[in-house]
């Protein structure tokens, strides 16, 4: 994974006032937490911020006015519900070598049993345990001809090495629904066909 390095400012000024005019700069206001130090208020470059976002779990090397450099990954991002631009970030602070815990997207590939069957991402995250600098971006899963009735589990897939997975083995990350019928079938006719 790589590193995206943003300079950020600290800043003394608090409340909704406060935030707006850090927006109106095209800025971002943020928080820098963790390893017991107090949180750190910062104010971000909104552009860059918005770019790095894009990878999900970014690592940011952060230059925070321009005498200490710390590595940080976001924990929480809001955004404004109608436009979509950044209101806020809540940045953890982490050290090369910890694990953290992190949520990593899943991405299926492959095509399901013929059938017109749908796929349903009960987990479109899957929770991991991961050390800072090697989050991988995304799980690919493969669902090459799997029918209905078929789930695919945390167990089942496949992670990075010195990735563990943070959830139960046997939790659903993704499962194959039946296509639905035109008439649903009266009752215990669906199981007497099942049977037969």
């Amino acid at each position: 994974m790589s590193e995206v390095k943003i300079s950020a400012a600290t800043r003394t000024e608090f409340g909704k006032g406060a935030a707006r005019r850090i927006r109106r700069d095209d800025k971002v206001p943020g928080v820098l937490y963790g390893h017991g130090a107090d949180p750190l208020h910062l104010t971000l470059p909104g552009h860059d911020l918005l770019m790095a976002l894009r990878t999900p779990n970014v690592l940011i090397a952060l230059d925070v006015d321009g005498k200490t450099n710390e590595l940080a990954i976001p924990k929480s991002v809001q955004r404004d519900p109608i436009k979509g631009f950044l209101e806020h970030v809540d940045l953890q602070l982490v050290k090369r070598g910890e694990t953290v815990t992190v949520e990593i997207p899943v991405q299926a590939e492959g095509e399901l049993a013929p059938g017109g069957n749908l796929l349903e991402y009960v987990l479109d995250a899957l929770p991991v345990e991961a050390e800072a600098t090697h989050i991988p971006e995304q799980v690919t899963v493969s669902v090459e001809g799997l029918e209905a009735g078929a789930s695919v589990h945390a167990k089942d897939i496949k992670l990075p090495s010195g990735v563990k997975l943070a959830v139960e083995d046997d939790t659903v990350v993704l499962q194959v629904l039946a296509a639905q019928a035109e008439e649903a079938p009266a009752e215990g006719e669906g199981d007497e066909a099942a049977e037969a």
